[in-house]
């Protein structure tokens, strides 16, 4: 099976070809230019995959949220894809696409994933993990007020972009920081708050929707 997975949902630009048990990625954290960046990188992975734009058998749309002008980038050139190859378009989370790779690479069972909103905020969700550790959504996604977090579930791994926007991240300065058990962003990322000892260091972007393309066909 051929599977083109796109994402543009935050600053950065994805794309990934599966064939087969091959991938073939493309990655770039360039914001303000997916326009120009994604149609070359669809280029790129389909030719290094010997591919074609026909032989493709769906488009793994990374559906947000995210920005809106990015999101419609993205379902645009998928939508086109579509229409001239006849493949099926799959929608999914991009939210959900974080909690995929941080599953597959942290020993936990939860994990909280903020992406930046922009306007002082930050979208926020929580996914546990499910007995085949694909995500399992804890809840609608909600759109959070930058500053601090209410309630962060014991023992979850910190991901996503957002985090920079959450000056505090715990609601009560009676609960520590640490019962966040890791992070699967650079702690520079973090605000000081939120660094619990021996944080993780791998990036974890967000927008690559690689893993979910993989793990959801």
């Amino acid at each position: 099976m051929n599977l083109l997975a796109l994402d543009t949902s935050t600053e950065a630009c994805s794309v990934a070809l599966q064939t087969g048990d091959v991938v073939h990625d493309r990655h770039e954290l360039r914001p303000r230019e997916h326009t120009r960046l994604l149609l070359p990188m669809i280029n790129d992975v389909l030719a290094a995959g010997g591919v074609a734009v026909d032989e493709l058998d769906a488009v793994v749309l990374g559906n947000g949220p995210g920005s809106f002008i990015g999101l419609r980038i993205a379902a645009s050139v998928a939508q086109g894809l579509c229409y001239g190859s006849g493949a099926a378009l799959v929608p999914v989370s991009s939210l959900a696409a974080v909690a995929v790779e941080v599953f597959a690479l942290h020993r936990t069972d939860t994990v909280l994933v903020a992406q930046d909103a922009h306007m002082n905020e930050v979208y926020l969700a929580v996914f546990t993990a499910g007995s085949d550790r694909l995500p399992c959504d804890e809840g609608t996604v909600r759109l959070q007020r930058a500053g601090r977090i209410d309630t962060v579930p014991d023992g979850a791994v910190a991901a996503g972009a957002g985090w920079h926007r959450l000056s505090r991240p715990l609601g009560s300065e009676s609960r520590p920081a640490g019962r966040i058990a890791g992070t699967a962003v650079p702690s520079s990322h973090l605000p000081p708050a939120a660094r619990p000892p021996g944080a993780g260091s791998r990036s974890i972007c967000g927008t690559c929707v690689a893993g979910t393309c993989l793990y959801s066909s």
